[in-house]
C-alpha cells in the first residue's frame, strides 16, 4: 500500500504546488491573470488524475476521501493515512512556493473576499458539484475511464474560473492549510476546512438518492 501514500503525496503537492505558484506570481507580477490561474487549477488537477488515478484513487483532497469513505467506496481505515499525507504533500508545495517566491504575502491561499457566511455557503456548493461528478466517475480507489480526468479537471478549472474572485475556490482543505500554514494567514480558514467536508457528504447523500447502486458498492 506505500505506493498509494507515495502517490497522493505526490499528487497532492504537485496541484498545490502549481495552483497557488500561479497564484503567487500573478500576485507578484500580473502577468498569469484570473484566467490563467483557472487553467493552471484544472490543467494540473487533469494531469495528476491521469497519473495516479489507478494507483491511489488520485483523492489528493482530505474532504473527497472523507466522502468515499461514508459512500463505502474507500476503508475507513486508510482515512487517516490519506489525509496525513495529502496535508504533508500541501505543506511541502507550499515550503517550495516561499522558498520560490518569497515576496509573495498569501503564497497562493484562500482569503475571501465575501463575509464568512456567505464564503462557507459558496465553498460547500463548489465542493458539492465536484464531488457529484467524481463520485459519478470513480471508484474511489480507482479513476473510471478516459474521461475521468478531464470531467474531474474541468470542473475544477469552471469553479476555479467562476468562484476563484470570491473565495478563491479551495473545495479542500489540504490545499487551504498548506498556504495558511506558511503564509501565517489563517484568518477565515475554518470555512475552508468545515465546508468542503460538509459539501462532499452532501454529493454522496444526493448520489444515493439518485443511483444508490453507484454510491454504495464496497470499496474495491
Amino acid at each position: 500500500m506505500r505506493h498509494t501514500y507515495i502517490s497522493e503525496f505526490i499528487g497532492t503537492f504537485s496541484m498545490v504546488f502549481c495552483g497557488t505558484a500561479a497564484m503567487a506570481i500573478n500576485e507578484i507580477t500580473g502577468d498569469i491573470t484570473h484566467v490563467g490561474v483557472a487553467t493552471t487549477w484544472g490543467l494540473i488537477v487533469m494531469a495528476m488524475i491521469y497519473a495516479f488515478g489507478d494507483i491511489s484513487g488520485a483523492h489528493f483532497n482530505p474532504a473527497v476521501t472523507l466522502a468515499f469513505a461514508y459512500a463505502k467506496k474507500f476503508e475507513w481505515k486508510e482515512v487517516p493515512k490519506y489525509i496525513s499525507v495529502q496535508c504533508l504533500g500541501a505543506i511541502a508545495a507550499s515550503s517550495t512556493v516561499l522558498f520560490l517566491f518569497p515576496k509573495s504575502e498569501y503564497l497562493g491561499g484562500t482569503i475571501p473576499v465575501l463575509d464568512d457566511p456567505r464564503a462557507f455557503v459558496l465553498e460547500l456548493l463548489l465542493t458539492y458539484f465536484l464531488m457529484l461528478v467524481i463520485i459519478n466517475v470513480s471508484t474511489g480507489s480507482k479513476e473510471v475511464g478516459m474521461m475521468a480526468g478531464i470531467a474531474i479537471g474541468g470542473v475544477v478549472l469552471l469553479e476555479a474560473m467562476f468562484a476563484g474572485p470570491m473565495t478563491n475556490a479551495s473545495m479542500n482543505p489540504a490545499r487551504s492549510l498548506g498556504p495558511a500554514l506558511l503564509s501565517g494567514h489563517w484568518e477565515h480558514q475554518w470555512l475552508y476546512m468545515v465546508a468542503p467536508i460538509i459539501g462532499a457528504i452532501l454529493a454522496v447523500l444526493t448520489c444515493k438518492l439518485i443511483k444508490a447502486d453507484n454510491c454504495c458498492n464496497s470499496c474495491n
